[in-house]
This record gives C-alpha cells, structure tokens and sequence, in this order.
C-alpha cells in the first residue's frame, strides 16, 4: 500500500509540473498565438503578405499572389492559422488572438478599418476592386455607361468623404459620370443590373445609380454575401455587370470554374487589415 500511495504521489508531481509547464506556455509568446485569415486563395495570399510585411513569418520565395499557408517557410511565433470563409471572419473575432479582414466586411460589421485595425496593407492597385462582365460585354453601351458613372468625380467624392481611407478610389481623372460615345437616348428606360456585396459596393453603387437617372437608366443593385454567385450570374447573363472583386481573385475563379468574365474598369481598393479580438496589440505576438 505505501508503494502505491508513493507511486501515485510521484505521478501527482509529474502531472503537477505539466501542468506548470502548459500554463507558462500559454503566457510565453513562444507558445503561439491564433490568427484567422481568409479561405480563398487570393485574400489568403494578401493576408498573409501583410502578416510578412509586419515581420510575423515568412513566405517561400515565389509564392506570389496564391500563397497558402503551405508556403510559409518561416513561423518564428508559433502562429496557428484559422482557415474562414472572409465574409464570416468578423463573426469569429472574439474567438481568436487576431484576424485578417477585408475592408468590405469590416465595413458591413460596422467596424471602422481607419481606427480599429492594428495594420493594414499598403493600398495595392493589383487588389483594385473591380467591374467584371461577361467576356464580349466590355464594349456595350450598357456597361460604358456604368464604368463612366463609376468613374465621375461624384463617385470618387463619395468615396473619400464617406469612408476616410479605409476605401481609396483608384480613378485616375474622375469625369462627370457620362460617356460620349454611349448613346444615352436609346438606353432610356432600360434597366442594369448589378451584382454587389452590401458594402462598400451597394453604397458606392447608389451614388452611380444617382448619375444614371439623369439620362432615364434604372440601376438595379443585387446585394450578395458570398463570393461565388456574383460571378455565376454575370457568366450566365442573368446579371449584367457585378462589382465585388479584385482582378487575381477573378482570374482565379476563372481558371477554376472555366468561366469568361473580364475587368470592364478598376474603381476603387479596400486595404486589407488585421484586427485585434482576444489580443489588443501586436506587440503581445513578440512578447514585447
């Protein structure tokens, strides 16, 4: 009987030590924190070059624009990765260390990227978000008269005052919202339709749906929450035009869904950010 009370008492110890060494791991930078990033492979890659860029891993020489977290060569901080669709990465904050987020869902979980990100991107023109139409549409009065509304000094306007940076328009000289070559009488009374998410691209989209009534054109804005139908309506011409997207993710979903929709315009870029949720700063990840 002592042999075993003794036995169980050294066992009690061992566990007592683990269970030491566990809690200091949790308190020691070393132990690894948890990150949630975006789950396609795009916003993925942009998440973690912005993660690169602030110095908490590094990426395979090459990896490029479709890295993954099979290329990170180097976790110097034991980081772990949570793998989420984008749209619902503002649902799940409270439940990691840190989170990447895009600037529209942020936006849409009224969080102001501005003052609540701890970083974010430099704004990227190859993340500029874009009008995509079918392949062959690009030239239409329809879609002329879309990217010209899109492009006008109004939209630009709107775009600075109602988001302070946290949406930067990419219009080089904005004009005033209509195309010379599109013949607006004969688009009197027809409708365009738009595929979006709820924001920033319904908001922006309101403000061309403004200009378009001028000249007697109905915009009809179609808000999605996901990535995929935007696209499969516009490729299987139920919608005319959508605007949600930069021009890497579509020419991925291109390459892998055998899908021809193209840029008809670059509008504006949405840096990307990291947001604290179980962690304030930074600095905790360094332990400084």
């Amino acid at each position: 009987m002592k042999k075993i009370i003794a036995l169980l008492l050294a066992l009690s110890c061992v566990l007592c030590c683990f269970a030491g060494c566990a809690g200091d791991n949790t308190e020691d930078p070393a132990a690894g924190f948890e990150i949630a990033v975006p789950n396609d492979t795009t916003n993925e890659a942009r998440a973690l070059m912005l993660l690169e860029t602030l110095g908490l891993l590094t990426l395979k020489e090459g990896a490029g624009i479709t890295a993954t977290i099979l290329d990170i060569e180097s976790n110097p901080y034991n980081i772990t990765f949570r793998e989420v669709e984008a749209a619902q990465i503002p649902n799940i904050l409270q439940d990691v260390d840190f989170a990447v987020i895009n600037s529209n869902y942020a936006i849409a979980a009224e969080m102001d990227p501005v003052t609540q990100s701890l970083a974010q991107e430099g704004a990227a023109s190859a993340y500029a978000n874009i009008v995509a139409v079918k392949q062959g549409n690009e030239e239409t009065d329809k879609t002329k008269a879309l990217v010209a509304a899109l492009e006008s000094q109004k939209v630009a306007d709107f775009i600075t005052e109602t988001y302070g940076g946290s949406v930067v328009s990419v219009v080089e000289n904005p004009g005033d919202g209509f195309d010379a070559d599109v013949d607006y009488a004969a688009l009197a009374g027809q409708t365009i339709t738009v595929a979006a998410s709820p924001a920033p691209h319904s908001e922006i989209l309101a403000i061309a749906k403004e200009i378009l009534a001028e000249k007697e054109i109905v915009l009809d804005i179609r808000e999605f929450t996901d990535y995929v139908q935007p696209n499969t309506v516009v490729d299987n011409g139920e919608i005319d035009a959508n605007y949600f997207q930069h021009l890497p993710y579509l020419d991925d979903f291109n390459a892998e869904n055998g899908t021809a929709i193209v840029s008809a315009a670059a509008i504006h870029v949405e840096p990307m950010g990291i947001y604290g949720g179980k962690q304030t700063s930074l600095d905790a990840i360094k332990g400084e």
